[in-house]
């Protein structure tokens, strides 16, 4: 089956096929973007999904992706802002917790897909961890220099795209998409 990624965005459409190999991912060749003004990831995934229903070919399902981190401190922020919080999110974000002891934050995903006859399924992936004191780390992309998973000691730019494929909030959401359109 092929899956039409509703995002221009080559990092996520890069770790959606790797978390979903037996599934061709493309990117949807559409000349706008959708104004991303939902209050969840979920309703901008939905947005998402629906904007690349118009463009894509009757017969293909789309998927909308929307995703980003929740620090708990900052009562959920930057949240469904999180591409858009700031020039630099990471500085932004260290700034913000600067001398605050409390860094628990997770990462959130949420893939809408609409199948030929509009059929809507949903997953969601989350991982949890907590914000570094500093930038570490070269892999990934986003707050990956700052993010450290739960149980590890390493940021997700240090455990690297190959551990990435495997854990992150994406992959996850992505193995439960794939469990449901199985099903399906």
């Amino acid at each position: 089956m092929t899956l039409i990624l509703a995002s221009r965005n080559e990092d996520k459409l890069r770790e959606l096929r790797q978390a979903l190999p037996a599934w061709g991912i493309q990117p949807l060749e559409a000349p706008d973007q959708p104004l991303e003004d939902g209050e969840t990831f979920h309703e901008n995934a939905r947005i998402k999904a629906r904007h690349g229903r118009r463009y894509a070919e009757a017969d293909q399902w789309v998927v909308g992706e929307d995703s980003g981190i929740e620090v708990a401190v900052l009562g959920g922020r930057p949240g469904v802002e999180s591409a858009r919080w700031a020039a630099d999110g990471v500085a932004r974000l260290l700034a913000e917790l600067d001398g605050v002891t409390d860094r628990a934050a997770r990462y959130v995903c949420e893939l809408v897909v609409l199948a030929p006859d509009g059929t809507e399924v949903r997953a969601t992936g989350t991982l949890e961890g907590e914000i570094a004191n500093e930038a570490r780390g070269t892999e990934g992309f986003g707050y990956d220099p700052i993010f450290i998973p739960a149980d590890e000691s390493l940021t997700v730019a240090e455990l690297g795209n190959a551990w990435k494929a495997l854990h992150s909030h994406r992959a996850t959401a992505a193995r439960n998409l794939a469990g449901m359109l199985t099903q399906s």
